[in-house]
């Protein structure tokens, strides 16, 4: 029961959170618009008050005669009430204009407010959501949030303020009559709330479940070519159906209990329509036989009579039709809060934690290497670091690494890295190898901190990384991946990546050192052509080639390769290896390969075990040793 109360405070704090949200968007524009909506509301209401006022003229006409004064007390009233529908007419319109573009509004900034976040989430949210279930929030949910805010909350205050009118105007002539009408009243809601609880509960499972069929059809998509090549189209199958049948479950019964709910709210109107008609009817005879009789059951409020009957009836009619477009709006809300739910759940996560204090900024070294900051660029980086006693000290960014004694679990419990030692001195080559999770792009991953470790020191040049504010961290890293992500533009543009204020020149010196300079000007549109849908009009290597470009121009101290080069053919290697020798050169380098023979080179070669360094040396000492490495070079022990 406890828990029950949380989850019903966290919906109606995500609803209440939305239309706090929206007010702060748009301060004027909200209230503007509610204006309009009451003052559209209230006037629908008043032709009751209008219908009662001529049917008492028409009958005082009929007794009198005198159709002269009659029409003159009509006319000036029905031309009072057209130009109050005018009005009304022109507040709905300005509302419904308003409306739009304030839901427009709204939702785009819910989007970039929900694409910043996303963007200072650490790696370990996007390694534990599927993608497809994340993009959910920017189509499905969303959606939910635009179906709120254009027509459940405009729907819900005009039904409100013209239920409190009606209402107001149904006691005024009748008392009796309205009791009747709250009894029917009360039906209707005690209906709502049974069949719309049900409703609501299926909505939200329909909104969770529509997120798992979306991460899993992407997931499919992606895959596309691991599913055919291994027979596992029925399989596949299968698990989608058991997913859809799932979010059919889902839909079917939320939208069984929704479209009951208004046949039997109308259905109810109707009943009570008639009920109203009939005891008006016995009130109205009862007046004629007995008039004693006649002013007690009206209560002291006045005697019944057929011009207060005939609106009556109108507006119970719309009186019960706003309770029902009100029970309609349920779906709409139940959505909505599942929606917001989802889309807080991403605004609400916790952002990547960064206490690093100490920045990389450019730096003049002079003759005696002492470093000065500067605005411009000169080629030269510096840490700048502030300590605590207020005094700045400036050190060279050289590329040295340390780690010492590193441990490190993704889960607790689970240790993945055990006491990892290892140095890398400016300039050297270090080669990582073992079989497949052995812990190699591991300890890649915390030179980036895209995890922090569990235990031990990792220093850069001397500086404990977790001083080191990330985005300065990873601005004097270079890294190339196994998968290559490009990116929606031209080839230029994909290579710029690396640097933002990158000359044409500079991008086309990079690609000439990865080797893909070749390839690229006997592309259609050379360095201009577009690639789209990461580059599936190139090659695995080509595409691996604008990566190491990429990374190439960024000109970074320290380049991290894992599995760089994998993706390209032994020629290809030959070509590309030459220029990232050059491109290695003066900078530390680490290197992830299966391919041992891109490793020989290496000033010193690490092979992990189980998250453990159990060998260490270079090409020449590791043969010597006869060990792990010496079995997997010479093929007697194979890395996967």
């Amino acid at each position: 029961m406890k828990q029950m109360n949380e989850n019903q405070m966290k919906k109606g704090g995500a609803l209440t959170r939305t239309i706090r949200m929206l007010f702060k968007a748009y301060p004027v524009l909200v209230p503007l618009t509610a204006l309009c909506i009451v003052f559209a509301a209230v006037v629908a209401a008043l032709p009751a008050i209008f219908q009662q006022q001529v049917i008492a003229d028409i009958e005082t006409w009929y007794q009198t005669g005198d159709w002269a004064s009659a029409s003159a007390v009509i006319l000036p009233k029905i031309v009072i009430l057209a130009v109050l529908y005018v009005l009304s007419l022109l507040a709905i319109l300005c509302y419904t204009q308003l409306m739009a573009y304030i839901t427009q509004g709204f939702l785009d900034k819910m989007r970039c407010t929900m694409f910043e976040k996303m963007q200072k989430l650490p790696i370990k949210y996007f390694d534990t959501h599927k993608h497809g279930d994340i993009m959910s929030y920017y189509t499905n949910d969303i959606d939910s949030l635009r179906q709120l805010i254009s027509q459940a909350l405009p729907t819900l205050l005009q039904s409100a303020v013209l239920l409190v009118c009606v209402f107001c105007i149904m006691i005024y002539y009748s008392v009796w009559l309205t009791l009747v009408v709250l009894i029917g009243v009360v039906a209707m809601l005690f209906v709502s709330r049974k069949v719309g609880s049900g409703s609501t509960k299926y909505f939200i499972r329909q909104q969770t479940s529509v997120g798992k069929t979306e991460g899993f059809v992407q997931e499919m998509m992606n895959g596309q070519k691991v599913i055919k090549v291994f027979n596992h189209e029925d399989h596949c199958r299968a698990d989608f159906q058991k997913i859809n049948e799932q979010l059919f479950e889902d839909n079917f019964r939320a939208n069984a209990y929704a479209n009951i709910l208004g046949p039997i709210i109308q259905n109810i109107g109707n009943v009570l329509y008639v009920v109203i008609a009939v005891t008006g009817g016995m009130l109205l005879l009862a007046k004629a036989p007995n008039p004693g009789v006649s002013s007690l059951i009206a209560g002291g409020v006045g005697v019944l009579t057929i011009d207060v009957i005939v609106p009556f009836l109108n507006m119970s009619k719309q009186f019960t039709g706003n309770v029902n477009q009100i029970s309609q709006q349920i779906n709409s809300i139940a959505m909505a809060i599942a929606g917001a739910e989802r889309i807080f759940s991403l605004i609400d996560e916790a952002p990547e934690a960064d206490s690093g204090y100490v920045t990389l900024v450019n730096a003049e070294i002079d003759g005696q290497g002492n470093v000065a900051e500067t605005e411009r660029h000169t080629g030269h980086w510096a840490w700048k670091h502030p300590h605590h006693d207020g005094t700045l000290t400036y050190t060279p960014l050289q590329g040295d690494v340390v780690m010492d004694d590193v441990d490190f679990a993704y889960q607790p419990g689970k240790t993945i890295l055990h006491g990892i030692t290892l140095y890398a001195k400016p300039g050297q080559k270090v080669a990582f190898v073992g079989a497949t999770g052995a812990g190699k792009t591991t300890i890649t991953n915390l030179i980036n901190r895209f995890y922090d470790i569990e235990d031990g020191k990792i220093r850069y040049d001397g500086i404990n990384i977790n001083k080191i504010h990330k985005s300065d961290l990873r601005r004097s890293l270079g890294l190339v991946l196994q998968d290559t992500n490009l990116f929606t533009g031209t080839v230029m543009e994909n290579i710029r990546y690396g640097k933002l204020d990158a000359t044409d020149a500079e991008c086309i010196d990079a690609a000439k050192l990865a080797g893909a300079d070749d390839f690229i000007t006997r592309l259609p549109e050379g360095y201009n052509t577009l690639l789209t849908n990461n580059g599936e009009n190139l090659s695995q290597g080509q595409r691996q080639l604008i990566a190491i470009a990429r990374a190439a121009v960024a000109d970074p101290p320290v380049m991290i390769l894992d599995e760089a080069t994998s993706s390209i053919d032994t020629r290809t290697e030959q070509i590309v290896q030459r220029g990232m020798d050059k491109l290695m050169e003066g900078r530390t380098v680490f290197v992830i390969a299966h391919r041992l023979s891109t490793v020989k080179n290496s000033n010193v070669i690490m092979v992990l075990e189980h998250g453990r360094i159990i060998e260490r040396g270079s090409h020449e000492e590791l043969i010597a040793k006869k060990g792990q490495y010496y079995q997997l070079y010479t093929g007697a022990f194979e890395l996967e």
